[in-house]
């Protein structure tokens, strides 16, 4: 997977797709941080998370959705309610209590999607818990839900209009043929109105195979 990296960011921005390697930050902090400036600029009608990551459910509001590509869902703030049970700015309250696999923390144990969305409701933010409620689990729960908190504060762009998409750059083409790509450059040349270039052929010299 590794190895995959660098030629992919490299494919990327020949494409002259805005893209953002993570070294001191997670990749979901990346999008929650791109999300949160897109949103800020009042010339964006919407922006649109494409991930089903759970945790990305929480920068959902009146003009960031989510889209879960898995279920091909498009969540607004009661689409999250409806799926977890919170409203979006609880979801880190959620998954600390019930866990999450793919960020490697456990949640409480006993405590499952049904008890965490009641609990929540009736209680408000992990740190508005009763003492009684986690009893020596609270520690725990607090800390998870830091785990799960995502960053909005990356200096990405300073506005949208870094990141508009003007086409590909000249590099792409010759990137595209050196990974076998060319169906990727006819799809760019009919978004961009422009003509892809032949496939080519290499072909053995005669009597060598």
């Amino acid at each position: 997977l590794w190895a995959q990296f660098h030629p992919l960011e490299d494919a990327l921005r020949a494409l002259g797709v805005a893209t953002w390697p993570m070294v001191e930050l997670e990749a979901d902090d990346a999008l929650a941080s791109a999300a949160h400036l897109a949103a800020a600029d009042a010339r964006v009608e919407k922006v649109c998370i494409w991930t089903p990551d759970k945790d990305l459910g929480q920068c959902v509001n009146d003009r960031v959705v989510q889209m879960d590509r898995r279920s091909n869902t498009l969540r607004d703030a009661a689409g999250v309610r409806a799926k977890f049970g919170v409203d979006p700015q609880h979801i880190p309250d959620y998954l600390a209590l019930v866990g999450d696999a793919a960020d490697g923390y456990p949640g409480i144990r006993g405590c499952g999607a049904k008890t965490a969305a009641r609990l929540i409701n009736k209680y408000g933010a992990l740190e508005d818990f009763p003492p009684d409620v986690l009893g020596d689990k609270q520690a725990d729960a607090e800390l998870f839900k830091q785990l799960a908190t995502l960053r909005t504060d990356a200096a990405l762009f300073a506005n949208v209009d870094d990141i508009a998409w003007k086409g590909p750059t000249p590099e792409f083409n010759k990137r595209m043929q050196e990974m076998d790509g060319l169906r990727l450059v006819e799809r760019v040349a009919k978004l961009t109105g422009g003509a892809a270039p032949r496939r080519r052929v290499t072909r053995a010299p005669a009597g060598k195979k």
